[in-house]
């Protein structure tokens, strides 16, 4: 009616809109992780907690991000979307952990004295749970040594220590016994051709 071709401004809303469309889409995404993160609540403020590849104490939640803080105390931030679309392991939930550790005996060694050896390690620390109880086991028979599991209980709190004092006190307890930690080896044989010369 004045004069204007509207078909030129509705193309250049539609591309204007189509573009700010595209540019908010990671923030509307963020936002909408970010919005499933505070209602479902998969994890808390202190928590630890592995998410899109880093480990680290929860420290902030926000509507698009969420903060860590490392064990070496950087600070990590990561858009919600990365957070909420991939696998979220929280290590502070359960009130207890289990610590997976294994010790190598030389095959001439006794596999039972080495096994009690470990009981008595195992035995000795209060801060291993009695219920459920620890597993020792032959875990594999390998190319140099035999593979012992050693795989006890404990609260979420002393995991790391707990896990830190048994490395040592395993190695002293089982050189106490008379039992050998191996290193791994190869034996090499020479094969030599007798050649006639030419």
């Amino acid at each position: 009616m004045v004069g204007i071709q509207t078909a030129s401004i509705i193309a250049v809303l539609a591309a204007a809109g189509l573009a700010v469309g595209l540019a908010l889409q990671g923030t509307l995404a963020n936002f909408a992780a970010g919005v499933m993160l505070l209602v479902f609540r998969p994890f808390r403020k202190g928590d630890l907690i592995e998410a899109s590849g880093a480990t680290g104490t929860v420290e902030a939640i926000s509507i698009f991000t969420t903060t860590l803080s490392s064990l070496d105390n950087v600070a990590i931030v990561i858009p919600n979307a990365a957070v909420w679309g991939q696998t979220i392991r929280n290590y502070a939930t359960n009130p207890t952990r289990r610590i997976d550790l294994a010790v190598n005996i030389a095959y001439r060694d006794s596999i039972q004295t080495a096994m009690d050896a470990i009981q008595r390690v195992v035995a000795a620390d209060p801060r291993v749970l009695t219920e459920p109880a620890p597993t020792i086991a032959v875990g594999e028979l390998g190319n140099s040594a035999v593979n012992i599991l050693v795989r006890p209980w404990c609260s979420k709190d002393v995991y790391w220590e707990l896990r830190w004092d048994l490395t040592r006190a395993l190695k002293e307890g089982l050189e106490r016994a008379g039992c050998t930690i191996p290193s791994q080896q190869h034996d090499v044989r020479l094969i030599q051709e007798n050649r006639r010369a030419a």
